[in-house]
């Protein structure tokens, strides 16, 4: 099996740029996920991120996940269970508007940061879709264009917190799926691990790196690249050891945002690649999506 993508994004500025970006082709075409290091946001910064998550979790979620599991009578279960993730989340919202307004247990510090990071990931996501851009040969820009609807792109983040789990066996911290959206960044645990992607069959683990940000491409991307790049079937395996912790930053696009594969790609395809997947409103994708996940 193949290393694991790894790409030292500021290497794109020196000699060796043809490479890092043939290296983010060939992870965008046969893995759906690389792993980024050297991405610009600041080391102190993401061990304050990673220091305000934990606490906020001990604080305020870690108690509601124990009475979550006591009320439902889940310890003594004997059969997996299919319909519920061992994960203890919330889920921010930065644009079109934000709702953080609806957490009032979140500290003021904690507040400030993730709006700090918000806007940070925001930035990457816009760096990263030009980036796709350029090695498929499509206009710069063209991506994110694609993604806005009447009031520009959707995005959010899902901070999550996996526990350690009596009965591994019984549970995913977070099952089997691809992505519905568009390019999703992940800041998480640099020991707990736990997330796997499916390749040519096989789980295999995405690698705990300190201070990296592992990016994974949803469905959309999939759809406008006519299927040239991947959204990958990945999950969390729940551990019996230490919490994880994972923040998912998710740039997908406006939920009246009409999307299609690029005509431009089909144009390039040798024969005329007939175009594999149908027009439609990213809204109504998503209420399909929501009744298939799982």
């Amino acid at each position: 099996m193949a290393s694991f993508p790894v790409i030292i994004l500021e290497k794109l500025n020196g000699k060796e740029r043809a490479a890092i970006m043939e290296q983010i082709n060939d992870a965008c075409e046969n893995w759906g996920f690389f792993e980024l290091l050297n991405h610009g946001i600041p080391h102190d910064f993401l061990d304050n991120v990673e220091r305000l998550t934990k606490e906020h979790y001990k604080k305020c979620m870690e108690q509601r996940l124990k009475e979550l599991v006591a009320s439902k009578a889940l310890e003594g279960l004997q059969a997996e269970v299919t319909d519920m993730d061992w994960e203890s989340t919330f889920y921010l919202r930065h644009l079109p508007e934000s709702n953080m307004a609806d957490f009032p247990d979140l500290s003021d510090e904690y507040r400030k940061v993730m709006k700090e990071f918000a806007l940070k990931l925001e930035k990457l996501a816009e760096e990263l879709l030009d980036l796709l851009c350029e090695n498929l040969g499509l206009e710069k820009g063209y991506l994110k264009k694609a993604f806005y609807g009447a009031r520009g792109p959707t995005f959010g983040t899902k901070v999550s917190n996996y526990p350690p789990c009596p009965t591994p066996e019984k549970f995913k911290g977070l099952r089997a799926h691809t992505d519905a959206g568009g390019i999703i960044l992940l800041f998480q645990d640099a020991k707990v691990s736990g997330l796997q992607l499916l390749k040519d069959g096989e789980w295999i683990d995405v690698p705990p790196m300190r201070h990296s940000i592992v990016i994974s491409l949803g469905d959309q991307i999939e759809v406008i690249t006519n299927g040239k790049y991947k959204s990958v079937e990945h999950r969390m395996i729940a551990q019996t050891d230490g919490t994880r912790m994972s923040i998912a930053s998710f740039y997908d696009p406006g939920s009246d945002a009409v999307i299609y594969p690029a005509p431009a790609l089909l144009e390039k395809e040798a024969e005329g690649k007939k175009q594999v997947y149908p027009t439609f409103v990213f809204e109504d994708y998503m209420k399909l999506y929501a009744g298939l996940k799982f």
